[in-house]
């Protein structure tokens, strides 16, 4: 089996700090996208949107750490925003009735 991955490309604009993931969010990967928005946090952003359009997969420890880190944020006053989530996330939320715990933006 092959050794799963996670891309994240931040991208810095005026109004928010993007994420793009592009991979698995799983066991594996859940800690660099941890590091990686608390990097962030650091410069007290408004608003750090998590692009999931290149999600291909997301196990119960990577919903869990969206979730965690979206607390986090709200405590450092800054919003975290999914965007663009692909049909098995948002079946996922539905299922594990987190929806309403995470901020999500169909674009």
């Amino acid at each position: 089996m092959g050794e799963t991955d996670l891309d994240i490309v931040v991208v810095h604009q005026p109004e928010e700090t993007v994420l793009a993931l592009a991979g698995e969010l799983d066991l594996a990967t859940a800690p660099k996208l941890s590091e990686t928005v608390a990097a962030e946090l650091r410069d007290s952003p408004g608003r750090i949107v998590v692009d999931l359009a290149g999600l291909t997969f997301c196990d119960s420890l990577g919903l869990g750490t969206l979730i965690v880190l979206s607390r986090t944020a709200q405590n450092q006053n800054t919003f975290l925003q999914l965007r663009n989530p692909r049909p098995f996330f948002t079946q996922m939320l539905d299922i594990t009735g987190v929806r309403q715990g995470l901020n999500i933006s169909p674009e």
